[in-house]
C-alpha cells in the first residue's frame, strides 16, 4: 500500500486512461452536435427539413441531460464493485453505442425506427459519458490524497485556507 507521500504505481496509467476516455467521449459528443444536419435527413423524414433539425437536436439535448443519472447510477456501482470495473464498463458502452449509431439503418429502410433506435444509442452514451466522468474525477481525487497532480479537475481544486473569509459559508 502507498504511503502518503508515495504515487501509486498504476496512477499515471489510470490519469491517462481517464483523460483519454473523457477526450473521446466529448468529441464524440462534438462530432454528434456539428453533424447534427446531416444526421436529421438520415434518421428522420426529409420532407420536414426543420422537423428533423429540431429532433435531432433535442436527441443531443436528450444525451447531454441524461448525464447526471450516469454519475449516479455508475457512482452507486462504483461505490458497490469498485471504479475500475465501472471505469471499464462506460467505456466500453460508449465506445459500443457510438459503433452502433454508425450501424442503424436510415429512415428510408426502416422509418420511424431507425429515430428510435438512436434515441436509445444517445441515452447509452449519455448514462456512460456521465459515469466515466464522474468516476475519473473521484478517481484522480482519491490519487490527490497521495500527490498533488489532482488540482486540475474540478473536484481536485482546493481553495486555500486565507479563503475561507470571502465564503463564509464554507
Amino acid at each position: 500500500m502507498a504511503g502518503k507521500d508515495q504515487v501509486p504505481k498504476d496512477f499515471r496509467r489510470v490519469v491517462v486512461a481517464a483523460a483519454v476516455g473523457n477526450v473521446i467521449e466529448w468529441y464524440d459528443f462534438y462530432i454528434f452536435g456539428s453533424l447534427a444536419a446531416i444526421l436529421s435527413v438520415k434518421f428522420f423524414d426529409k420532407t420536414h427539413p426543420v422537423a428533423a433539425l429540431l429532433s435531432t437536436i433535442a436527441l443531443f439535448t436528450a444525451g447531454f441531460l441524461i448525464r447526471p443519472l450516469g454519475a449516479f447510477l455508475f457512482g452507486w456501482l462504483g461505490d458497490r464493485v469498485g471504479r475500475k470495473y465501472t471505469f471499464i464498463v462506460t467505456l466500453t458502452g460508449m465506445g459500443l453505442a457510438t459503433a452502433a449509431i454508425g450501424l442503424i439503418p436510415t429512415f428510408a429502410s426502416i422509418g420511424l425506427a431507425a429515430a428510435f433506435i438512436l434515441f436509445g444509442l444517445r441515452m447509452i452514451q449519455g448514462l456512460c459519458l456521465g459515469g466515466e466522468y464522474g468516476g475519473a474525477i473521484t478517481i484522480r481525487r482519491r490519487a490527490r490524497r497521495r500527490t498533488s497532480a489532482g488540482a486540475t479537475t474540478p473536484a481536485g481544486c482546493r481553495r486555500p485556507r486565507r479563503w475561507a473569509s470571502w465564503f463564509p459559508w464554507r
